[in-house]
């Protein structure tokens, strides 16, 4: 028997109020479709912020409080939308004046952290119940994966929360916060390693893709603009899950470690070995594919093309060896990681990536192609070289977890490629949504 009927939990938007937190980008899309859909919704950010936030807000109906304390002492319902190496420091000074039989989540992107802090600063009486979007801000909610953590909480306090989240016509999942930080590292941590590996090295070289022959049409498209994207964001995001997930670090390691192997493998003339450890990797991950049906492929050579921010004619690009893509999927064999088994739990750039990998690797022809490059031509082997000490670079930053070293990187690189990022961005929103479109059909 449920606990409340529709039109009860409806008639909750009247008293029931959401406290946000932190008005980051992720925090400004969550007040901004809670208040959209009715529910009362208070929220502020640093206090040096308040008086700016409350002249931006003033035509909406959120509520902006001078601080953490107030939404905390107001709100029945409080999401700390916060970086996630400061969620400590944050649920410590506030949390201890949560109001009584409230309910406390978070909206970081690493759990394990977040609920230790709810944990040691929380007062007995509050519940938890965290949050996870697993899109970007600029990304539209609908249909999206929206993770939902009942840590500790009564059915009534679910009940409430579940559905005030369906205003954000997301595709709901329920795990606990091991499930979420196993998962996300599964599906996001060398997907960003590789994003950044790339963007790193293309900085290291000097080079802007876009302008070479050697990174233009097709698959490159997509490792452009995604690497972009990424560079385009906030660091913290990244650092975060990469730094304190507990699984996104072996994660991590692992791909530098494929990477280096590979490249080894194919300079020193071991090329019987690196043949067998690709082809390995891809049945692993992708299975046997002899009958040259490439229907099923989430990508397809149209998308692949149409989404350009290249200055080079595709009839000019030369063959790529795509150490990156290689190694990516040597890695989820490595780990026994079956990425099409994510998909519930992914993000947009972890599908393209998914969909770049079996693009290349159930494709017979493709592959033959990448491996010919990889061991017989030399043009690409300074560059994969670049990317070798990146992907290391990376993952040493990780291990030692280093945030200051891994924001200077970091910044550093999204410097090099400003100037393009507001191309990219709107080529990568279009790609995304039609990849969408193709997935729900």
């Amino acid at each position: 028997m449920a606990v409340y009927d529709a039109s009860q939990l409806e008639k909750m938007k009247e008293t029931f109020t959401i406290g946000i937190i932190g008005l980051g980008d992720m925090g400004r899309l969550y007040a901004n479709v809670i208040s959209k859909a009715g529910w009362k919704v208070n929220a502020c950010d640093t206090p040096d912020k308040t008086e700016e936030l409350k002249k931006e807000f003033a035509p909406t109906s959120i509520c902006i409080m001078d601080d953490g304390f107030a939404v905390s002492r107001a709100s029945d319902y409080i999401i700390y939308s916060v970086e996630a190496e400061k969620i400590d420091a944050v649920v410590g000074k506030y949390g201890p004046a949560t109001k009584m039989g409230a309910i406390v989540g978070g909206q970081t992107s690493c759990k394990t952290p977040e609920i230790a802090a709810f944990e040691k600063y929380l007062p007995e009486d509050v519940q938890i119940i965290s949050c996870h979007s697993l899109h970007g801000p600029a990304v539209n909610p609908k249909s999206q994966p929206l993770i939902i953590i009942r840590h500790r909480a009564s059915d009534e306090a679910f009940a409430v929360v579940n559905y005030m989240f369906q205003c954000f016509g997301s595709s709901l999942a329920y795990l606990s916060a091991g499930e979420h930080d196993r998962i996300t590292a599964d599906t996001q941590a060398v997907t960003h390693a590789a994003f950044l590996t790339m963007g790193a090295a293309w900085h290291s070289n000097q080079q802007y893709p876009w302008e070479i022959n050697r990174w233009c049409g097709g698959i490159e498209n997509i490792k452009m603009n995604l690497s972009l994207r990424i560079y385009s964001s906030k660091w913290h995001v990244y650092a975060g899950l990469a730094i304190l997930n507990p699984y996104a670090r072996k994660q991590i390691k692992q791909y530098a470690a494929s990477v280096t192997d590979l490249y080894k493998l194919a300079v020193t003339g071991r090329n019987e070995e690196f043949e067998r450890r690709v082809r390995a990797a891809g049945i692993a991950v992708f299975g046997e594919h002899r009958d040259h049906n490439y229907s099923g492929l989430l990508l397809s050579d149209d998308l692949l093309d149409q989404y350009s921010i290249s200055n080079v004619p595709n009839d000019k690009t030369v063959p790529n060896s795509h150490l990156s893509i290689l190694a990516i999927v040597d890695s989820w064999a490595k780990l026994g990681i079956k990425p099409q088994k994510q998909m519930i739990c992914s993000t947009p750039l972890f599908r393209l990536w998914v969909g770049v990998a079996e693009y290349i690797f159930r494709q017979p022809e493709m592959l033959d192609r990448a491996i010919k490059v990889m061991l017989r031509q030399s043009d690409f082997c300074s560059d994969d070289l670049e990317f070798v000490i990146a992907a290391r670079s990376w993952s040493d930053c990780v291990e030692n977890g280093d945030f200051d070293t891994y924001k200077k990187r970091f910044l550093k690189t999204k410097e090099y490629f400003r100037p393009r990022f507001e191309e990219s961005r709107v080529v990568c929103n279009a790609m995304i949504s039609k990849l969408m479109e193709n997935l729900h059909k």
